[in-house]
């Protein structure tokens, strides 16, 4: 199955920080894995994802998302399309705040539209000359449409080693409010671990990144994931 967190992913999940810039963006990604928090979205295979955003002036935004999916087994669901809406606070010179609600959906089953379910999430940035660090919460109420409550803390920093060349370094918990409805692995909640190495080349955007979870899954083990991504001002 899969985990779920709007992480302007997924990783892609999306562009929250796209929400500062105003106008109308498209990203096309080709990744190894789809990953969010540690766990595939893929059954360990590659995906390819685009994305549409429109941020205004005002700070406020909207988007949408899209991969293939493979949970595995008997499901044929293989394809999620996602949108979501919110606003970006630049507070100070430092300090922004983005908050926003998502809504994923599955397709491609017969009952895959049972997955939907929608997400509150915010996002707490802070600059300084050690890099950017960035705090997360999300929360949604019918996690997977299960109808558990569920939510993911997470903590992540990113530092500049050259120019062009940065590292991000994050560790996120994911928690089930209703093990009844939604358990991961036999228990409550699971942490992932992610290190990533970014760079930028000829207007591509590259990412390496090795992760694990705590979770002793086939789906969630220790990997490497690298994507390619190209951003289009429309």
């Amino acid at each position: 199955m899969k985990s779920k967190c709007f992480y302007l992913v997924a990783g892609g999940l999306l562009l929250m920080s796209t929400a500062a810039n105003a106008g109308l963006s498209a990203t096309v990604t080709a990744t190894s894995d789809y990953t969010f928090n540690g766990v595939s979205q893929t059954d360990n295979g590659p995906a390819l994802q685009g994305s549409l955003d429109y941020g205004f002036d005002s700070g406020w935004y909207v988007g949408g998302f899209t991969s293939n999916v493979d949970f595995g087994g008997s499901d044929d669901t293989w394809l999620e399309l996602d949108a979501y809406a919110g606003k970006y606070y630049q507070l100070n010179k430092q300090l922004s705040l983005d908050v926003g609600l998502a809504y994923y959906t599955y397709h491609g089953d017969s009952f895959s539209d049972e997955y939907n379910y929608p997400e509150l999430y915010s996002k707490l940035g802070y600059d300084t000359s050690l890099g950017h660090s960035e705090a997360k919460l999300t929360y949604t109420w019918d996690y997977f449409g299960f109808g558990g409550g569920h939510y993911t803390m997470l903590l992540g920093h990113t530092i500049s080693v050259a120019e062009g060349h940065d590292i991000r370094f994050s560790v996120d918990r994911s928690t089930s409010l209703d093990e009844d409805k939604w358990s991961w692995d036999g228990g409550k909640s699971f942490n992932h671990f992610r290190v990533a190495y970014m760079t930028s080349w000829s207007g591509f955007d590259f990412s390496l990144a090795a992760e694990d979870t705590s979770m002793n899954l086939d789906t969630s083990d220790e990997r490497l994931v690298l994507s390619v991504s190209r951003q289009f001002m429309l």
